[in-house]
């Protein structure tokens, strides 16, 4: 194994790529530690991987990955996780707004006991309406959303331990969500000012489809984190909610009939002359058994799941042996 490993997805980045690794190897080197850039081609067309394979002759720290075909970031991360070494593992864009110069910064507080330290980009060199407004408002959204605050879950710069990643699997958009991830596992948190530069390469790959994936990514996570070992509380609880509101109609129902019948009074019987409320009761009662099988279905698909991959619902930070020669 080496210290350290620098992940990059790398998409249609040829002019990129030369000054990155130039950077990245200055900010490395003087800090005395093995290292390795671990650069993953997402299936670039502009010739990416060819301008890799000549970096290669002369940067022998290069490990370098090739996609058949466009797979997106959060595939290029996972496959950067799995094909590292390093008992540290550093992530950045490859456009060069990243400044690899931050990186001692970060690697110093996971040496302090961080398990994620985050990059914040608080002085953002991007544009404001397309993407520095949309990026606050899904900031808060997610911190409100998985209960992790962060500044800015966007930063692709970030440092985690190796145990961290090794216990996360990534899907969709979901390697921006990492740090959420790694607080449900018992990870400690940081958050570290790193600098953004202007792109001056090529053009962004973000835009609104993007954002729009990553909400709907968001409700996973957040079904992860709240209920992934516990599915019937979630559905369970709708289902409760609907049968208690039919079950409230069907008494009204009864009860207004009832009083139609000893009183005299109108309202049972308009009650029950509007098919509505009849036909709204019923589809209560149906939800909440639909929602009720749901939930334990999900149980045993979750139960399942973990015993078949033999997956605790645990994860234990340290282990203090007892002393053997104590008997």
């Amino acid at each position: 194994m080496v210290e350290i490993s620098v992940v990059i997805p790398v998409y249609n980045e040829r002019e990129s790529v030369r000054p990155l690794v130039e950077a990245l190897h200055a900010a490395l080197t003087p800090m005395r530690r093995s290292f390795e850039i671990v650069l993953v081609d997402d299936g670039s067309t502009d010739g990416t991987w060819e301008a890799l394979r000549e970096l290669r002759a002369k940067y022998p720290h290069l490990h370098l990955i090739q996609f058949r075909r466009n797979y997106g970031q959060t595939a290029a991360m996972s496959a950067g996780f799995r094909e590292s070494r390093g008992a540290i593992v550093v992530t950045l864009d490859a456009d060069m707004q990243n400044d690899p110069a931050d990186i001692p910064a970060l690697v110093a507080r996971i040496d302090a006991g961080a398990d994620v330290v985050s990059g914040w980009r608080r002085d953002r060199k991007d544009a404001f309406l397309s993407r520095l407004l949309p990026s606050m408002l899904a900031n808060e959204l997610i911190s409100r959303i998985t209960g992790v605050r962060l500044h800015d879950y966007g930063c692709t710069l970030k440092a985690y331990r190796r145990e961290i990643v090794e216990n996360i699997r990534l899907y969709g958009e979901m390697h921006r969500f990492i740090p959420a991830l790694a607080s449900w596992v018992g990870g400690r948190l940081e958050e570290v000012v790193v600098t953004h530069h202007a792109r001056q390469f090529g053009r962004s790959k973000y835009g609104i489809s993007r954002t729009l994936r990553v909400i709907l990514d968001l409700f996973t996570v957040n079904f992860q984190l709240r209920y992934s070992t516990r599915p019937i509380q979630v559905f369970g609880k709708w289902g409760l909610y609907c049968g208690f509101a039919g079950a409230l109609i069907i008494a009204a129902m009864v009860l207004g009939h009832l009083s139609y019948w000893i009183f005299g009074t109108t309202l049972g019987a308009d009650l029950i002359k509007r098919p509505f409320w009849v036909m709204t009761a019923f589809m209560l009662i149906f939800f909440c058994l639909q929602f009720i099988s749901m939930g334990l279905l999900a149980e045993i698909q979750i139960r399942t799941y973990h015993e078949s991959q033999s997956k605790p619902i645990y994860t234990i930070r340290e282990i203090v042996e007892p002393d053997a020669s104590v008997g």
